[in-house]
């Protein structure tokens, strides 16, 4: 007979604090999946990537833009998991189609609200690997975000938007309503209890799925967003541009990066249910 699930719930900004503490810990590795995918040739390696960072520029070059990521998160990863964890709640389903609808409301909301910090932050990382009379120097992310304004517009502060987003969905869908699926799932056997396990081989799955169905859209979304003003201006030209360069490009840093993150987020995430989180409101939700 499986075990039950904690008798405490999420605080709706519980997934973007979370979020900030994981972001933190892997934003090298994010840097170098942006150095990778929008390499002119594609024919680097992770390796070469790190050792150029490093060798010209130092090694806190590493956290280059880590101020917009933490913008990014903040927006992004607040948004999605508090529209995520406030609808389940409300609506109290338990059956895996509500959970990937939710999921797709959550990260269409998510990608709209993050894009401008998004593209912030991948052109603060894509700054290094650039000649100097092309690197546009942010200082930080709100200098960033205002020069964007100010010398783009803020059609452009969107750019990519629409990449963003189905990313988002994607990434929220494979991120949060497989790791439910999952943990409920692992909870209804002999095997695992509400714990620290359960929690990493939860995510640890969900994770290599949500790579799976996402890398396409994140690899247009950097290229989109790299883009200077009159370049890949329509879905499709963003498009081929994106699929002539492969569409799964980076997948293997993605995955470095990501199941980290997405394991680091959830451990965060479910700490603060334990200590911080509020009362079960009735059974349902004893998953």
């Amino acid at each position: 007979m499986g075990k039950k699930q904690s008798d405490k719930i999420p605080r709706w900004y519980f997934g973007g604090i979370a979020s900030i503490f994981a972001g933190c810990c892997v934003h090298p590795l994010d840097l170098i999946k942006v150095h990778l995918q929008t390499h002119p040739d594609g024919k680097t390696t992770i390796p070469e990537v790190a050792k150029k960072v490093l060798r010209e520029h130092g090694i806190f070059a590493f956290y280059s833009g880590i101020s917009a990521a933490v913008m990014r998160q903040f927006t992004y990863s607040t948004t999605r998991f508090g529209i995520y964890e406030v609808l389940k709640q409300k609506i109290q389903s338990e059956t895996f189609t509500s959970k990937v609808a939710i999921g797709t409301v959550s990260g269409v909301a998510g990608g709209i609200v993050g894009a401008p910090s998004d593209l912030v932050n991948v052109r603060m990382q894509n700054d290094l690997k650039l000649p100097k009379e092309q690197r546009r120097n942010y200082k930080n992310a709100f200098d960033g975000l205002w020069r964007v304004y100010k010398e783009e517009g803020v059609k452009q502060m969107f750019s990519g938007a629409g990449a963003a987003s189905s990313r988002s969905v994607l990434m929220t869908v494979g991120q949060l309503s497989f790791y439910d699926q999952i943990k409920m799932l692992l909870l209804k056997t002999a095997y695992f209890d509400d714990n620290v396990i359960t929690h990493f081989t939860s995510s640890f799955i969900g994770a290599i799925l949500c790579v799976l169905i996402s890398q396409p859209a994140d690899t247009t979304k950097t290229l989109a967003m790299e883009a200077r003003p009159g370049e890949l201006i329509s879905v499709k030209d963003k498009l081929l541009y994106a699929k002539k360069q492969g569409f799964y490009r980076g997948t293997l840093i993605s995955s470095i990066r990501f199941i980290p993150l997405n394991i680091l987020t959830f451990v965060f995430f479910e700490q603060l249910v334990k200590y911080y989180g509020k009362p079960r409101p009735g059974p349902f939700l004893n998953q």
